[in-house]
């Protein structure tokens, strides 16, 4: 946008409403690129939509709103209407609007005009506004989120891969030789081995001396953290119980324990808000544990 002509050669009170009228016109064309860049107000609804009837990954962001105590709608609690929004936004045919990309699968995030898709992306979106992490602008941030993908690799990703090896497409009996042998590695190698950098990262300068995993405060990494061991804890029940017995991972289970008591959390996991394990990621299967012998060494 060129200054107005009346800029030049003109009185000093014209001179003056020139400028400050076209000062009022590039305002209001920054505001007007803004907006439809990124409308999202405080006041703008929070809006969770996933498939219903299953805690899911969908889970991990119900309990950021929950634990800050902000409103949201989650369209998981009318299975109706959160069918058809899920089907509706991963149609082939939705290729998104003038501000947002196609969405591949939920969970996703509307929150104004701004449409967000995957789990993670959804966090580091929502920790900074709900007060569960520092801005984008700290190095603590990206440290944080660094702590949270590698815990949902772990802990949901691949606890999912042991029920499914092969493929998402195929039913569980379809595979079920194949997810004995995945079972088996993860409790024997993976498990261990997630659960022992999360102790690390407890045992490190930047947890501070509290139960959290940065800080003196808890973050949205510790709802992921305590979302990923209650999950797995359902599908492999007796590999967490001795894990646990073990005493190498006490951090990991103190930290658990300190969120589940938090007053909002403990408020939301009584509620019927909370959906039960079902089919989703977390789902036991007996026979994945039955014929392996977990064995754990205690610690000194």
């Amino acid at each position: 946008m060129s200054p107005p002509r009346c800029i030049r050669g003109s009185s000093n009170a014209d001179f003056r409403a020139s400028i400050y009228s076209y000062a009022v016109s590039i305002a209001a064309k920054m505001a007007e690129i803004h907006t439809k860049t990124l409308n999202t107000g405080d006041d703008a609804e929070y809006e969770l939509i996933y498939w219903p009837g299953i805690p899911g990954r969908g889970e991990f962001v119900r309990l950021l709103f929950e634990e800050a105590g902000v409103p949201y709608k989650d369209h998981a609690r009318t299975p109706d209407q959160a069918v058809a929004k899920v089907l509706a936004l991963t149609d082939l045919k939705n290729l998104g609007d003038d501000s947002n990309p196609p969405v591949l699968a939920p969970p996703a995030l509307k929150h104004g005009n701004v449409l967000l898709s995957q789990t993670p992306n959804i966090l580091i979106y929502l920790a900074p506004k709900l007060g569960l992490s520092p801005p984008a602008t700290e190095t603590a941030f990206y440290h944080l989120n660094q702590a949270a993908l590698t815990i949902l690799d772990g802990f949901s990703n691949e606890v999912h891969e042991t029920h499914h090896p092969i493929a998402v497409s195929m039913y569980y009996e379809d595979q079920k030789e194949e997810a004995k042998k995945r079972s088996k590695a993860f409790i024997e190698e993976r498990a261990p081995k997630f659960l022992a950098y999360v102790q690390r990262l407890l045992d490190s300068k930047t947890s501070g001396g509290g139960p959290w995993l940065h800080g003196d405060h808890v973050t949205y990494v510790d709802l992921v953290l305590f979302q990923c061991i209650d999950g797995t804890s359902y599908a492999f029940p007796k590999t967490m119980a001795q894990l646990k017995s073990s005493g190498k991972y006490h951090g990991v289970f103190k930290l658990y324990e300190a969120v589940k008591e938090r007053p909002n959390i403990k408020s939301y996991l009584a509620s019927d808000r909370r959906a039960k394990y079902s089919d989703g990621i977390y789902r036991h299967y007996p026979e994945l544990e039955d014929t392996i012998q977990v064995e754990v060494t205690p610690s000194k």
